[in-house]
Protein backbone atom coordinates (compact mmCIF):
# COMPACT_ATOMS: atom_id res chain seq x y z
CA UNK A 1 0.00 0.00 0.00
CA UNK A 2 1.42 3.37 -1.02
CA UNK A 3 2.01 5.70 1.91
CA UNK A 4 -0.08 8.83 1.81
CA UNK A 5 1.83 12.09 1.68
CA UNK A 6 0.76 15.29 3.45
CA UNK A 7 -1.86 17.60 2.04
CA UNK A 8 0.08 20.52 0.52
CA UNK A 9 -1.53 23.96 0.69
CA UNK A 10 -0.37 27.32 -0.62
CA UNK A 11 -1.59 30.74 0.49
CA UNK A 12 -1.12 33.51 -2.06
CA UNK A 13 -0.93 36.83 -0.20
CA UNK A 14 -1.83 40.16 -1.79
CA UNK A 15 -0.87 43.47 -0.14
CA UNK A 16 -3.47 44.45 2.42
CA UNK A 17 -4.75 40.89 2.88
CA UNK A 18 -6.76 40.11 6.07
CA UNK A 19 -4.30 38.55 8.51
CA UNK A 20 -7.06 36.74 10.43
CA UNK A 21 -7.81 34.61 7.35
CA UNK A 22 -4.21 33.42 7.16
CA UNK A 23 -3.91 32.55 10.84
CA UNK A 24 -7.34 30.89 10.79
CA UNK A 25 -6.07 28.61 8.04
CA UNK A 26 -2.65 27.74 9.44
CA UNK A 27 -3.34 27.33 13.16
CA UNK A 28 -5.86 24.45 12.98
CA UNK A 29 -3.59 22.61 10.53
CA UNK A 30 -0.63 23.06 12.88
CA UNK A 31 -2.72 21.77 15.78
CA UNK A 32 -3.81 18.70 13.80
CA UNK A 33 -0.15 17.87 13.09
CA UNK A 34 0.72 18.24 16.78
CA UNK A 35 -2.23 16.17 17.99
CA UNK A 36 -1.49 13.28 15.63
CA UNK A 37 2.29 13.56 15.89
CA UNK A 38 2.43 13.39 12.09
CA UNK A 39 3.02 15.87 9.31
CA UNK A 40 -0.44 15.55 7.74
CA UNK A 41 -0.55 19.11 6.45
CA UNK A 42 2.19 21.32 5.03
CA UNK A 43 1.80 24.88 3.81
CA UNK A 44 3.73 27.57 2.01
CA UNK A 45 3.24 31.31 1.83
CA UNK A 46 3.30 32.72 -1.70
CA UNK A 47 3.37 36.17 -3.22
CA UNK A 48 3.62 37.51 -6.73
CA UNK A 49 6.97 39.14 -6.10
CA UNK A 50 9.83 38.51 -3.68
CA UNK A 51 9.86 40.46 -0.44
CA UNK A 52 7.51 40.86 2.53
CA UNK A 53 3.79 41.31 1.98
CA UNK A 54 2.08 43.62 4.46
CA UNK A 55 -1.33 42.60 5.68
CA UNK A 56 -4.23 44.90 6.55
CA UNK A 57 -2.75 45.33 10.05
CA UNK A 58 0.54 46.57 8.50
CA UNK A 59 2.45 43.43 9.61
CA UNK A 60 4.84 42.01 7.02
CA UNK A 61 4.91 38.32 6.08
CA UNK A 62 7.87 36.83 4.21
CA UNK A 63 6.77 34.50 1.40
CA UNK A 64 8.42 31.12 0.99
CA UNK A 65 8.34 31.44 -2.80
CA UNK A 66 6.72 33.39 -5.59
CA UNK A 67 3.63 32.30 -7.49
CA UNK A 68 5.74 31.56 -10.56
CA UNK A 69 7.90 29.17 -8.52
CA UNK A 70 4.98 27.33 -6.92
CA UNK A 71 4.82 23.61 -7.71
CA UNK A 72 3.69 20.48 -5.94
CA UNK A 73 0.56 21.99 -4.39
CA UNK A 74 -2.75 20.23 -3.82
CA UNK A 75 -4.65 23.41 -2.98
CA UNK A 76 -3.95 27.12 -3.43
CA UNK A 77 -5.91 29.92 -1.75
CA UNK A 78 -5.86 33.62 -2.63
CA UNK A 79 -6.02 35.97 0.37
CA UNK A 80 -6.63 39.58 -0.57
CA UNK A 81 -8.66 42.72 -0.04
CA UNK A 82 -11.45 43.13 -2.64
CA UNK A 83 -9.50 45.93 -4.35
CA UNK A 84 -6.46 43.70 -4.98
CA UNK A 85 -4.94 43.80 -8.46
CA UNK A 86 -2.30 41.50 -9.91
CA UNK A 87 1.19 42.96 -9.89
CA UNK A 88 1.71 41.13 -13.18
CA UNK A 89 -1.73 41.05 -14.86
CA UNK A 90 -0.50 38.76 -17.63
CA UNK A 91 1.75 36.15 -16.04
CA UNK A 92 0.03 35.71 -12.68
CA UNK A 93 -3.47 34.84 -13.98
CA UNK A 94 -1.80 32.60 -16.57
CA UNK A 95 0.05 30.79 -13.80
CA UNK A 96 -3.17 30.28 -11.86
CA UNK A 97 -4.84 28.88 -14.96
CA UNK A 98 -1.89 26.51 -15.43
CA UNK A 99 -2.20 25.31 -11.84
CA UNK A 100 -5.89 24.71 -12.47
CA UNK A 101 -5.10 22.67 -15.58
CA UNK A 102 -2.75 20.37 -13.69
CA UNK A 103 -5.41 19.64 -11.06
CA UNK A 104 -4.70 22.03 -8.20
CA UNK A 105 -7.81 22.98 -6.21
CA UNK A 106 -8.07 26.77 -6.22
CA UNK A 107 -9.83 28.86 -3.65
CA UNK A 108 -10.20 32.25 -2.07
CA UNK A 109 -10.66 33.71 1.38
CA UNK A 110 -12.69 36.88 1.89
CA UNK A 111 -11.75 39.49 -0.76
CA UNK A 112 -9.50 36.95 -2.49
CA UNK A 113 -12.50 35.97 -4.58
CA UNK A 114 -12.05 39.20 -6.57
CA UNK A 115 -8.58 38.43 -8.06
CA UNK A 116 -9.60 34.79 -8.54
CA UNK A 117 -12.60 35.93 -10.58
CA UNK A 118 -10.47 38.54 -12.38
CA UNK A 119 -8.19 35.71 -13.48
CA UNK A 120 -11.18 34.22 -15.33
CA UNK A 121 -11.35 31.16 -13.07
CA UNK A 122 -14.87 31.54 -11.67
CA UNK A 123 -17.04 31.98 -14.77
CA UNK A 124 -20.34 30.18 -14.24
CA UNK A 125 -19.23 28.74 -10.88
CA UNK A 126 -21.03 29.63 -7.65
CA UNK A 127 -18.87 31.13 -4.93
CA UNK A 128 -19.08 32.42 -1.39
CA UNK A 129 -18.93 36.22 -1.22
CA UNK A 130 -18.76 38.15 2.04
CA UNK A 131 -21.90 40.23 2.55
CA UNK A 132 -19.74 43.37 2.83
CA UNK A 133 -18.55 42.91 -0.76
CA UNK A 134 -21.67 41.46 -2.35
CA UNK A 135 -22.89 44.55 -4.21
CA UNK A 136 -19.45 45.35 -5.62
CA UNK A 137 -18.84 41.72 -6.61
CA UNK A 138 -22.16 41.29 -8.39
CA UNK A 139 -21.61 44.51 -10.30
CA UNK A 140 -18.15 43.47 -11.51
CA UNK A 141 -18.90 39.78 -12.11
CA UNK A 142 -22.54 39.39 -13.19
CA UNK A 143 -21.81 35.92 -14.63
CA UNK A 144 -20.43 34.52 -11.37
CA UNK A 145 -23.22 33.34 -9.04
CA UNK A 146 -22.56 34.89 -5.61
CA UNK A 147 -23.77 32.89 -2.62
CA UNK A 148 -24.36 33.89 1.00
CA UNK A 149 -23.00 30.51 2.17
CA UNK A 150 -20.09 30.77 4.57
CA UNK A 151 -18.23 28.09 2.57
CA UNK A 152 -18.83 26.88 -0.96
CA UNK A 153 -16.91 23.98 -2.50
CA UNK A 154 -17.68 23.28 -6.14
CA UNK A 155 -15.56 21.43 -8.72
CA UNK A 156 -12.10 22.15 -7.31
CA UNK A 157 -13.07 25.63 -6.14
CA UNK A 158 -13.18 26.34 -2.41
CA UNK A 159 -14.41 29.83 -1.56
CA UNK A 160 -14.88 31.18 1.94
CA UNK A 161 -16.54 34.36 3.17
CA UNK A 162 -14.36 35.34 6.15
CA UNK A 163 -11.86 34.30 8.82
CA UNK A 164 -14.27 32.36 11.02
CA UNK A 165 -15.44 30.38 8.00
CA UNK A 166 -11.80 29.74 7.00
CA UNK A 167 -11.34 28.00 10.35
CA UNK A 168 -14.46 25.92 9.60
CA UNK A 169 -13.09 24.90 6.20
CA UNK A 170 -9.80 23.79 7.75
CA UNK A 171 -11.73 21.74 10.32
CA UNK A 172 -13.59 20.11 7.43
CA UNK A 173 -10.29 19.25 5.71
CA UNK A 174 -8.98 17.81 8.98
CA UNK A 175 -12.13 15.71 9.43
CA UNK A 176 -11.93 14.35 5.89
CA UNK A 177 -8.29 13.40 6.32
CA UNK A 178 -8.04 12.37 9.99
CA UNK A 179 -11.58 11.76 11.19
CA UNK A 180 -14.10 13.54 13.35
CA UNK A 181 -12.35 12.80 16.64
CA UNK A 182 -9.21 14.71 15.65
CA UNK A 183 -11.29 17.50 14.12
CA UNK A 184 -13.26 17.87 17.37
CA UNK A 185 -10.07 17.97 19.44
CA UNK A 186 -8.64 20.71 17.20
CA UNK A 187 -11.85 22.74 17.55
CA UNK A 188 -11.69 22.37 21.33
CA UNK A 189 -8.02 23.43 21.40
CA UNK A 190 -9.13 26.82 20.14
CA UNK A 191 -12.50 26.84 21.92
CA UNK A 192 -14.14 27.09 18.53
CA UNK A 193 -17.81 27.26 19.58
CA UNK A 194 -19.30 25.08 16.85
CA UNK A 195 -18.53 23.67 13.44
CA UNK A 196 -20.83 25.14 10.82
CA UNK A 197 -22.15 23.06 7.99
CA UNK A 198 -20.95 24.12 4.55
CA UNK A 199 -24.51 25.17 3.67
CA UNK A 200 -24.72 27.57 6.62
CA UNK A 201 -25.59 31.12 5.61
CA UNK A 202 -23.48 34.04 6.70
CA UNK A 203 -24.44 36.02 9.77
CA UNK A 204 -25.58 39.41 8.50
CA UNK A 205 -26.33 42.37 10.77
CA UNK A 206 -29.71 44.00 10.59
CA UNK A 207 -29.17 47.33 8.84
CA UNK A 208 -28.70 50.03 11.47
CA UNK A 209 -29.91 47.51 14.08
CA UNK A 210 -28.39 45.61 17.01
CA UNK A 211 -28.82 41.98 15.98
CA UNK A 212 -28.54 39.63 13.03
CA UNK A 213 -31.13 38.74 10.44
CA UNK A 214 -31.63 35.20 11.75
CA UNK A 215 -32.97 36.63 15.03
CA UNK A 216 -36.03 37.98 13.19
CA UNK A 217 -39.42 36.34 12.71
CA UNK A 218 -40.08 34.57 9.37
CA UNK A 219 -42.31 37.34 7.87
CA UNK A 220 -39.74 40.04 8.64
CA UNK A 221 -36.87 37.89 7.34
CA UNK A 222 -38.85 37.36 4.14
CA UNK A 223 -39.53 41.09 3.83
CA UNK A 224 -35.82 41.82 4.16
CA UNK A 225 -35.09 39.15 1.54
CA UNK A 226 -37.48 40.94 -0.81
CA UNK A 227 -35.79 44.26 -0.05
CA UNK A 228 -32.39 42.67 -0.74
CA UNK A 229 -33.49 41.33 -4.13
CA UNK A 230 -35.07 44.62 -5.23
CA UNK A 231 -32.36 47.20 -4.68
CA UNK A 232 -32.24 48.59 -8.21
CA UNK A 233 -36.02 48.48 -8.62
CA UNK A 234 -37.45 49.36 -5.18
CA UNK A 235 -40.75 47.81 -4.11
CA UNK A 236 -43.69 49.60 -2.52
CA UNK A 237 -43.98 48.85 1.20
CA UNK A 238 -47.69 47.88 0.96
CA UNK A 239 -46.78 45.33 -1.72
CA UNK A 240 -44.12 43.82 0.56
CA UNK A 241 -46.60 43.63 3.44
CA UNK A 242 -49.06 41.80 1.21
CA UNK A 243 -46.32 39.44 -0.04
CA UNK A 244 -45.49 38.35 3.54
CA UNK A 245 -49.16 37.93 4.46
CA UNK A 246 -49.59 40.88 6.81
CA UNK A 247 -51.77 43.93 6.79
CA UNK A 248 -49.96 47.22 6.25
CA UNK A 249 -50.38 48.43 9.84
CA UNK A 250 -49.47 45.06 11.38
CA UNK A 251 -46.41 44.81 9.14
CA UNK A 252 -45.25 48.31 10.11
CA UNK A 253 -45.70 47.55 13.81
CA UNK A 254 -43.90 44.17 13.80
CA UNK A 255 -41.10 45.42 11.57
CA UNK A 256 -40.37 48.39 13.81
CA UNK A 257 -40.56 46.25 16.96
CA UNK A 258 -38.00 43.74 15.60
CA UNK A 259 -35.61 46.10 13.81
CA UNK A 260 -36.10 49.42 15.55
CA UNK A 261 -36.98 51.09 12.25
CA UNK A 262 -39.94 51.48 9.96
CA UNK A 263 -39.86 49.30 6.81
CA UNK A 264 -39.41 52.36 4.61
CA UNK A 265 -36.47 53.68 6.65
CA UNK A 266 -34.86 50.25 6.79
CA UNK A 267 -35.21 49.81 3.02
CA UNK A 268 -33.76 53.28 2.46
CA UNK A 269 -30.75 52.50 4.69
CA UNK A 270 -30.25 49.14 3.02
CA UNK A 271 -30.07 50.69 -0.44
CA UNK A 272 -27.54 53.26 0.77
CA UNK A 273 -25.43 50.56 2.42
CA UNK A 274 -25.31 48.69 -0.90
CA UNK A 275 -24.25 51.94 -2.54
CA UNK A 276 -21.52 52.32 0.05
CA UNK A 277 -20.14 48.87 -0.77
CA UNK A 278 -19.66 49.95 -4.36
CA UNK A 279 -18.20 53.31 -3.32
CA UNK A 280 -15.57 51.52 -1.19
CA UNK A 281 -14.88 48.40 -3.26
CA UNK A 282 -15.34 49.41 -6.89
CA UNK A 283 -14.32 52.14 -9.30
CA UNK A 284 -17.87 52.66 -10.56
CA UNK A 285 -19.02 56.22 -11.12
CA UNK A 286 -21.51 57.77 -8.73
CA UNK A 287 -24.04 57.89 -11.55
CA UNK A 288 -23.70 54.12 -12.04
CA UNK A 289 -23.89 53.48 -8.30
CA UNK A 290 -26.98 55.66 -7.91
CA UNK A 291 -28.76 53.79 -10.71
CA UNK A 292 -27.85 50.44 -9.15
CA UNK A 293 -29.65 51.31 -5.91
CA UNK A 294 -32.78 52.79 -7.43
CA UNK A 295 -32.01 56.51 -7.83
CA UNK A 296 -32.79 58.28 -11.08
CA UNK A 297 -29.82 60.66 -10.62
CA UNK A 298 -26.79 60.78 -8.34
CA UNK A 299 -27.65 64.07 -6.57
CA UNK A 300 -30.34 62.73 -4.19
CA UNK A 301 -28.25 59.64 -3.46
CA UNK A 302 -25.27 61.81 -2.53
CA UNK A 303 -27.46 63.95 -0.27
CA UNK A 304 -28.92 60.91 1.50
CA UNK A 305 -25.48 59.29 1.72
CA UNK A 306 -24.11 62.32 3.59
CA UNK A 307 -27.12 62.35 5.90
CA UNK A 308 -26.63 58.67 6.80
CA UNK A 309 -22.85 58.29 6.87
CA UNK A 310 -21.72 61.84 7.62
CA UNK A 311 -19.40 62.02 4.63
CA UNK A 312 -19.87 62.33 0.88
CA UNK A 313 -19.22 59.24 -1.24
CA UNK A 314 -16.39 61.01 -3.10
CA UNK A 315 -14.65 62.00 0.14
CA UNK A 316 -15.11 58.56 1.69
CA UNK A 317 -13.70 56.86 -1.39
CA UNK A 318 -10.74 59.23 -1.45
CA UNK A 319 -10.03 58.76 2.27
CA UNK A 320 -10.32 54.97 2.07
CA UNK A 321 -7.98 54.76 -0.91
CA UNK A 322 -5.48 56.96 0.91
CA UNK A 323 -5.59 54.71 3.99
CA UNK A 324 -5.10 51.59 1.89
CA UNK A 325 -1.98 53.08 0.32
CA UNK A 326 -0.45 54.29 3.58
CA UNK A 327 -1.65 51.56 5.95
CA UNK A 328 -2.96 52.05 9.50
CA UNK A 329 -1.43 54.74 11.69
CA UNK A 330 1.67 53.70 13.60
CA UNK A 331 1.60 53.78 17.37
CA UNK A 332 4.53 55.68 18.86
CA UNK A 333 6.25 54.17 21.86
CA UNK A 334 5.89 56.07 25.13
CA UNK A 335 9.05 57.75 26.33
Amino acid sequence: MTERGPLRLGFLMFPGFPMACLTSAIEPLRAANEITGQCEFVWRLLSETAGPVRCSAAIGFDPDETLQEAEGLDQLYLIAPPTAEFADPRRSPARLRWLDRIGVTLGAFSGGIFPLARAGLMEGRPCSVHWCYEAAFKAEFPNVPASDSTILRDRRRNTVSGAGAVFDLMLKLIEERLGREVMTEVACWFQHPFVRDEAAAQKVPVARGQGTADDLSPPIREAIRLFETHIEDPLRIPDVAQAVGLSGRHFERIFKRETGQSPLRYYHHLRLMKARQRVLYSNDSLREIAASVGYMTSSPMIRHYVQLFGVSPRDERRLTQSMRRSGPPRVEAAE
